[in-house]
């Protein structure tokens, strides 16, 4: 990032209720280096799971695969893979109505089809793992609106994605620079 860049990332106001102008109440928060560029130090790695990206999002609906690469990275907290998959979601024309009412799917599950609330239940059950397993019923319903070969890839873009924020998280990846399609 440029040195203009980020002087005009600390610079831009946000007013705070209360505070006068041109203090630094209005001021946004520096913006952190990321610990480690793992792709840089691992770039045989990397280069593997751009590869394995590209073969899990294979006939899958575009649309759908962000919303699930976004769902798997609100669950994981992850700033940078929300920052690129919600721009690439709208690139690809999803709403920002869906994108924002994502985080609370089983209240507004009036956005969604049945298929796509199957593949975000899925992408819940794989992400977390409370119990250990995928549960029966999840696995189901999503078998139930899902072809055998579409639902494999399902399964692997769910997977890649948990692995993408797991560099991301730990490397502490700065969110906010990403253009849509950057690493397409």
């Amino acid at each position: 990032m440029t040195t203009t860049t980020q002087n005009a990332r600390t610079t831009q106001t946000s007013r705070t209720a209360g505070a006068p102008a041109g203090t630094a109440a209005d001021a946004y928060a520096p913006e952190a280096a990321p610990r480690l560029n793992w792709a840089e130090h691992a770039p045989q790695v990397y280069k593997a799971m751009v590869r394995l990206d590209g073969a899990a999002r294979q006939d899958l609906d575009p649309k759908l695969h962000e919303l699930v690469k976004i769902r798997a990275s609100q669950i994981n907290h992850c700033a940078f893979c929300l920052d690129m998959h919600t721009k690439d979601a709208l690139a690809a024309g999803e709403s920002i109505e869906r994108i924002v009412q994502l985080d609370a799917w089983e209240e507004s599950r009036h956005f969604y089809t049945v298929k796509e609330l199957a593949a975000l239940e899925l992408t819940e059950a794989v992400t977390v793992l409370t119990d250990g397993s995928v549960p029966d019923e999840v696995y189901a319903r999503a078998a139930a609106h899902f072809e055998e070969a579409e639902l494999a890839q399902l399964i692997a873009a769910i997977t890649v994605i948990n692995a993408w924020n797991r560099f991301a998280v730990t490397c502490r990846m700065t969110p906010g620079h990403y253009r849509p399609g950057q690493y397409a």
